[in-house]
């Protein structure tokens, strides 16, 4: 555990050295977060409880997207899953087998590291932002805030599980550019970072709602509001407990498939 400890903990100081990028980054949401605000605002006034949210929960949700956006790697993901495909692209990635530790355990701790660095670099002052500009539905009790954080981590979870996955796909295309194309625009749609999923209608709303996605936001938003509905917050971690296990473990079969017919190209 000492390993992956330090591991993670090489993963918050290699993201804090970036001082320049997390000041864009926190400028960039900031900015977003602003628009995309006016834009709700525009369509709350028009329908009131659309997705069963009033104004200020609707604008809150906003805010926790983008507090959430570095930390889940939404858009398109540009994290350890890059560095990883790269590895497998160049052969690297025979080295990493031979080490004395679980492959990916490795990238899942060095991913928290990073994590835990976006909350509080960039995830914490585009919040604080919105709550001074707006009026926002956040709770005062603390044990709520607890229960937001444990959500986060879950949704972390989930999110690293899927990003693992794009990353593992490069041992059969050898470029994974183009699958981390199509996640980043998956993940945007059905996380909710458009829209929040309660407002998509019918049969499409509730697929949306099921799929792994609605784990890295709308999940942790609503857990952070007391919006969850019927679902409550035992079973939102349920939810995003029981898709984190299932997509790790098919990562790890897919692994163990993939490590057997290692193809080094070039050095």
């Amino acid at each position: 555990m000492r390993l992956y400890a330090a591991v993670a903990a090489g993963g918050f100081r290699r993201y804090a050295t970036y001082r320049g990028a997390t000041f864009a980054g926190v400028f960039t949401n900031t900015v977003f977060g602003l628009i995309i605000a006016c834009t709700y605002i525009a369509l709350w006034d028009e329908r009131p409880h659309l997705g069963g949210y009033d104004q200020a929960q609707a604008l809150t949700f906003v805010w926790v997207g983008q507090a959430m956006f570095s930390v889940m790697m939404l858009g398109v993901p540009s994290g350890f899953e890059a560095e990883l495909a790269e590895r497998i692209r160049s052969g690297d990635i025979g080295v990493d087998l031979y080490r004395p530790c679980d492959l990916q355990a490795w990238w899942l701790a060095q991913d928290l590291g990073r994590a835990v660095f976006q909350l509080l670099g960039r995830g914490v002052v585009p919040m604080a932002v919105g709550a001074l500009v707006f009026r926002l539905a956040l709770p005062t009790e603390p044990w709520r805030w607890l229960a937001f954080l444990f959500s986060v981590l879950l949704g972390l979870l989930v999110s690293f599980a899927l990003r693992y996955l794009v990353a593992l796909s490069a041992f059969w295309l050898l470029d994974a550019s183009g699958v981390a194309q199509m996640y980043g625009i998956t993940a945007t749609f059905f996380c909710g970072m458009l829209l929040p999923l309660n407002v998509f209608p019918g049969a499409f709303g509730d697929v949306a709602r099921a799929l792994p996605w609605s784990a890295l936001l709308q999940v942790p938003a609503d857990v952070l509001m007391g919006t969850a509905g019927g679902r409550g917050v035992l079973g939102s971690y349920l939810f995003q407990a029981a898709w984190a296990a299932a997509i790790l473990g098919v990562g790890r079969l897919l692994q163990t498939v993939a490590t057997r017919r290692v193809v080094v190209q070039g050095g």
